[in-house]
């Protein structure tokens, strides 16, 4: 775009973004009479009106900050010119006052996917290979290549093979209260839906977190879905499958190997049987997260996701949002659109416990936002979590999971996780998420390797950058190029095509997949 160009998200507001791509140099001047006294990178704030020192400024028609200083009209507004809003309190909040009016149900929408025993539908049909300890993932990791290389080929219905390998299971408070959650998070990661049911585990042998423990056999694994092309199997195939690596059997390294293989070969077996069928789209598990984010992502990304949000709801799919302390400043916008005010209440739990987490730590509210978040324009946490919200859309929000917990119901849930991309991803997965949503602003090669990630670009130079990273360009909406709407509905039916397999992500095209970390709040002993 040629002519200078800021964007102001409500009326109201005191400051917008610099649209341009580069910046814009002081002495420029736009359409209104604007003039930059300073050179204002893009994405970066220009204050619309003269700020005298303390004055509150605004954006999104909330209070992102106080000047620090007197700011003439067309000055650079950034973190260093601005005082943070004390957090809100978790009292006197609005508890379910806000009641949206019902949009239509969207039907006919279907995806290829497939059944499980359970209920749950998949995205894909992968092998995962549990771990207890983070002593085995090297053995696993050398397993997993071979299986690769030598049998995934002669199971062309299966997708992939992964190892769910963690730092966790030994040299922990295995026994503390907050111990709970790693644990769970794991054992629910096992089950999610895009394992297809089929559960293996690799153990060490020593390590705190016994197999036992992580899976207990009170809750017993069910057997696959029965499908024309798999037949159900009886309930003893699916029991607890364990490889213990400190076995007397075990003589040597390959030893091992051998048998970490000889056992996956027998869930291939099995998988390969099953077969994608056609599903409503109200079987999707969608998490939405955004990592990397900078000023543009609660402008073009963040909003087009919400859209898309609000469209998977009306569909009856299941939509997760995240991130406590990227939300934590907008509570009362959350509580308030909450469908009952016990949903309300659990949120405010939900902040309360976390606040006290990170006071444990001694971090506040400004450890979240990183050196690229400024660097893409935001000031500070506040500013940061109101571009945040809106890709959990207009919806009431019907659920909300503590850390690690599964997904028991459609709707918009809100999914308590730290906002560090992959703990939040984990934890999704954890939940259910058979499809995630990602946006970014300042770029991050994110993957999963148990879920497709759909990645979109808040910004047209990323796209093109990253163009074999990127598989949403956003940044249309800011060029002018396209609505939230339409990219809204663009990114409703690229989740179709990637849910059923006609369609690869970038991610999974080039195998991008990062480590799971599992959130461990109890002490390391």
């Amino acid at each position: 775009m040629s002519s200078p160009l800021f964007i102001r998200m409500h009326a109201a507001d005191n400051v917008a973004i610099v649209a341009n791509d580069g910046g814009l140099p002081a002495g420029t001047v736009f359409a209104d009479g604007l003039r930059l006294v300073d050179h204002v990178p893009q994405g970066h704030k220009v204050a619309l009106e003269d700020l005298a020192q303390g004055d509150a400024v605004r954006r999104y028609d909330v209070v992102i900050g106080y000047a620090l200083q007197a700011l003439p009209r067309g000055s650079w507004v950034n973190e260093r010119v601005l005082r943070m809003p004390a957090a809100p309190e978790l009292e006197g909040l609005p508890m379910a006052t806000v009641k949206p009016p019902l949009l239509p149900a969207l039907e006919g929408y279907t995806f290829e996917g497939y059944r499980n025993a359970d209920g749950s539908v998949g995205t894909r049909n992968i092998l995962a290979i549990t771990t207890t300890v983070q002593c085995v993932a090297g053995v696993v990791d050398t397993a997993v290549q071979r299986i690769k290389s030598e049998l995934l080929p002669r199971y062309p219905q299966v997708d992939d093979v992964v190892g769910l390998e963690h730092s966790y299971g030994c040299g922990v408070a295995i026994d503390a209260p907050d111990a709970i959650i790693p644990i769970r998070t794991l054992r629910n990661i096992s089950r999610n839906p895009n394992f297809g049911g089929e559960v293996m585990v690799v153990s060490l042998g020593c390590e705190k977190l016994q197999p036992e423990r992580l899976l207990p056999r009170e809750a017993p694994l069910l057997p696959m879905a029965r499908t024309a092309a798999a037949p159900a199997l009886p309930p003893d195939d699916a029991a607890l499958d364990v490889v213990c690596l400190q076995a007397e059997e075990h003589v040597g390294f390959m030893s091992m190997i051998d048998s970490i293989v000889r056992q996956a070969d027998v869930h291939l077996q099995r998988l390969n049987r099953r077969r994608r069928e056609t599903v409503p789209v109200s079987e999707l598990v969608v998490g939405v997260q955004c990592g990397g984010s900078d000023a543009f992502s609660g402008v073009t990304a963040n909003p087009a996701v919400g859209f898309a949000t609000d469209l998977l709801v009306r569909a009856g799919a299941s939509v997760m949002f995240s991130e406590v302390t990227e939300v934590r400043d907008g509570i009362d916008q959350l509580t308030a659109r909450a469908s009952t005010p016990e949903v309300a209440q659990a949120m405010i739990d939900q902040m309360a416990w976390y606040d006290s987490y990170l006071a444990r730590g001694r971090a506040d509210r400004s450890a979240n936002t990183t050196p690229g978040n400024k660097k893409g324009g935001l000031s500070n946490i506040v500013e940061k979590a109101m571009g945040s919200i809106i890709k959990s859309g207009t919806a009431p929000i019907t659920g909300v999971l503590a850390p690690g917990e599964k997904l028991q119901q459609k709707g918009l849930t809100y999914a308590a996780t730290p906002a560090s991309d992959f703990i939040c991803g984990t934890l999704q997965l954890a939940a259910g998420m058979n499809l995630h949503i990602f946006t970014t602003g300042r770029g991050t090669p994110y993957g999963l390797a148990a879920c497709p990630v759909i990645k979109v670009a808040t910004r047209s130079d990323l796209a093109r950058r990253w163009h074999d990273l990127m598989d949403v360009n956003a940044g249309r909406i800011a060029d002018g190029a396209a609505t939230i709407e339409e990219t809204g509905w663009e990114m409703f039916q690229l989740m179709i095509d990637v849910a059923s397999g006609r369609r690869k992500t970038w991610a999974e095209q080039w195998k991008l997949h990062n480590a799971l970390v599992l959130f461990n709040p109890a002490p390391v002993t």
